[in-house]
């Protein structure tokens, strides 16, 4: 679980996100960063009908949240993230999602 500080709870702010962030996409997700107004980086997660039913939806949240938290400074300090994940990334093994996680987050440093 992400400690409260660091999410990303109202859903205007995740869409202010979604829609004005610089997109950072990879094959089957993309980061959404925009510049936040907090001192330490908040993320939300925006998983879609489209990936599967519920179980799976939430199976996959919780992978990307253990991959967000081990790599919480890894993103630009004070910033919103959304983590959009597409189609397909239910079906990835752990090897497969870290290296598309790092894909995406190695466009964030450059």
């Amino acid at each position: 679980m992400l400690p409260t500080n660091v999410r990303l709870r109202k859903s205007r702010e995740i869409s202010q996100t979604l829609k004005s962030g610089k997109r950072y996409p990879a094959k089957f997700l993309v980061f959404h960063i925009a510049k936040g107004t907090t001192p330490e980086s908040r993320f939300a997660f925006a998983v879609g009908k489209n990936v599967g039913n519920s179980v799976v939806r939430h199976k996959v949240v919780r992978r990307l949240r253990h991959l967000v938290m081990a790599n919480l400074t890894n993103f630009p300090t004070g910033s919103d993230v959304v983590v959009r994940a597409l189609p397909g990334i239910e079906n990835l093994s752990h090897l497969e999602l870290q290296g598309n996680f790092d894909q995406a987050l190695t466009k964030v440093g450059s």
